[in-house]
């Protein structure tokens, strides 16, 4: 048991790890928010159909089968939150986005009780909630500025991923990484009815190209995995490590110094997922020494 929660912990966090550059990447792009999701989405869908052929072959087929209407609830959730994080960002500003998507594992916490009856440690609900706190002394620096629509599409790209997460937990025999690429090219296709399928600068095209064939998919995918191996509301968790390293990126290339309170929560957020990770690794040590 110690092991597969290692386990689902290091594939969350290098997950995390490839996602960090997104918010950056997003920043130093000037186009409009439906070319962006077309793209985003058309490349991202390209790159998930590859990962997945080199991963599985000639089983990709019935791989996707296996997943059966949870795996379709998956994609669709996926395009959603994804959709709902690209418009919110460009909607409103990036601290009211991230206050509410680090509701995202308090929301995957209760979705789990409440539709799959699963409990969370004491200790996991005392990290979730330091890591929300902190995470919100982040962002309240930007707190209500902004469209009322970025608010609103921030809200359900949190309930999104945390849906997502839990139906793909639910699952744990089936790999619904395999289902992303359907998820991408929703998205993607509802963009082009927008009018989002345009040409790129060549600026813009190496930058999103950049996110969506290197970064995003590695990314999507091991996150999509974690579920299989701990529950959905620690991986959401995970995904508030995000928050502080995007935010060191941004002020590291685009000199966007972050206030002190973003000091003070990045602090916290950082020192309660480093001490939640000794803690799982130290349970697993002397789980070791026991069974030994």
């Amino acid at each position: 048991m110690q092991t597969t929660r290692i386990k689902g912990l290091t594939i969350a966090a290098l997950g995390v790890l490839f996602i960090v550059p997104d918010a950056l990447l997003v920043k130093i792009t000037s186009v409009e928010p439906v070319v962006f999701l077309f793209w985003r989405g058309l490349l991202l869908a390209i790159s998930f159909l590859v990962i997945s052929w080199l991963r599985y072959r000639s089983r990709l087929t019935t791989e996707i089968r296996r997943c059966g209407w949870k795996g379709l609830f998956c994609a669709g959730a996926f395009g959603i939150s994804t959709l709902g994080f690209v418009v919110g960002m460009k909607n409103t500003a990036a601290g009211n986005v991230l206050v509410i998507l680090n509701t995202a594992p308090v929301i995957a916490a209760l979705i789990a009780w409440l539709v799959w009856k699963e409990t969370l440690p004491w200790r996991t609900w005392v990290v979730i909630l330091v890591c929300v706190t902190g995470a919100t002394f982040m962002a309240i620096g930007e707190w209500g500025k902004g469209d009322p629509l970025g608010l609103m599409m921030a809200g359900v790209a949190a309930t999104a991923l945390a849906a997502n997460l839990n139906v793909a937990r639910s699952r744990p025999d089936c790999d619904m990484s395999v289902m992303l690429m359907f998820g991408a090219l929703l998205l993607a296709i509802v963009a082009a009815f927008m009018g989002g399928a345009e040409a790129l600068s060549a600026r813009d095209g190496f930058f999103i190209g950049l996110l969506c064939l290197v970064f995003l998919p590695t990314a999507c995918i091991l996150i999509q995995i974690g579920p299989r191996y701990i529950p959905a509301a620690e991986v959401s968790l995970m995904l508030l490590l995000e928050t502080v390293l995007g935010s060191f990126l941004v002020w590291l290339f685009l000199g966007e110094v972050p206030p002190d309170l973003s000091l003070i929560g990045g602090v916290i957020v950082f020192s309660a997922l480093a001490t939640h990770g000794w803690i799982e690794v130290r349970r697993y040590r002397r789980a070791r020494v026991a069974v030994d």
